[in-house]
């Protein structure tokens, strides 16, 4: 019975990672391709030969390079103080005791549920007022925080023992090294991985970027990617370098996903991150 039900579980498996991965290979497939190839053969996956000429017209209409860099330096920005205002909210909701403590903490998870729509308009004031519209540092001060990002490090907070907290304070350790020298190191799985997750979104966020940026010295990779789709004539014909500069965009993820994934795994394991 048990031998059955592996069974079913490694195909269930299987037939799940190839709905999922199947899109991302046609789309590297495709990108090697001519469009009378792709119309002749649309399903076939392994390209006749690999030809580069999609990549190299896609780098020369379109500043792709620019694209990834902004995206790159604004996404580490914005992770980096999701990641330092969350981990002293945590810390300050799981150590402390104080009055309102529960209100404060549910009014931060009642942000969570708000559209994000509804927060475009007076986020645009602000930035406008302090003259940040089309600016970079516009981007990553409007994202400075982040309610899941909190709430993931405080629940790993709240679950580390007491004993261990205790045992620091014993030992003369001050708030302050509670939490960077015995806290922080216990939770790093968690840190990683919820930062990880906080730069793919960031990386590919595109409505909140799209209405704040007017310039292509400032457009993210989504923006960037929309407007280049945007711009092609034909779709058809076009296919094969709209699968190029798809593959372009999404290349460095594969390749922080490949080199972080013992961690990703590993956070995911340790602290239960569940849908």
């Amino acid at each position: 019975m048990k031998k059955q039900i592996k069974l079913v579980n490694i195909i269930i498996v299987t037939i799940v990672s190839i709905i999922t991965f199947f899109p991302l290979l046609w789309m590297f497939s495709n990108s090697f391709k001519s469009a009378e190839s792709i119309i002749r053969e649309p399903m076939k996956l392994a390209p006749e030969f690999f030809d580069l000429r999609n990549f190299r017209g896609v780098l020369e209409q379109a500043p792709f390079d620019l694209y990834i860099f902004n995206s790159i330096i604004t996404s580490i920005a914005i992770v980096v103080l999701q990641m330092l205002t969350s981990i002293l909210m945590g810390y300050g909701l799981s150590r402390f005791k104080f009055k309102g403590k529960k209100v404060l903490f549910g009014a931060i998870l009642l942000t969570y549920m708000l559209p994000a729509a509804a927060t475009y308009v007076p986020s645009y004031v602000i930035l406008a007022k302090m003259n940040l519209i089309d600016t970079l540092t516009g981007i990553v001060i409007s994202n400075a925080a982040s309610v899941f990002a909190i709430y993931m490090i405080y629940q790993t907070f709240s679950s580390i023992p007491k004993e261990l907290i205790e045992a620091a304070e014993m030992d003369g350790a001050n708030n302050w090294q509670i939490l960077w020298r015995v806290l922080v190191p216990v939770a790093k799985s968690t840190i990683l991985t919820t930062a990880l997750i906080q730069f793919v979104a960031m990386y590919n966020n595109y409505m909140w970027p799209s209405l704040i940026t007017n310039s292509k010295k400032n457009y993210l990779i989504s923006v960037g990617l929309n407007i280049f789709f945007n711009s092609r004539g034909n779709f058809t014909q076009n296919l094969p370098m709209l699968m190029a500069a798809n593959a372009i965009a999404v290349l460095p993820l594969l390749i922080l996903f490949l080199v972080l994934q013992k961690w990703f795994i590993k956070g995911i394991s340790d602290n239960g991150i569940k849908g």
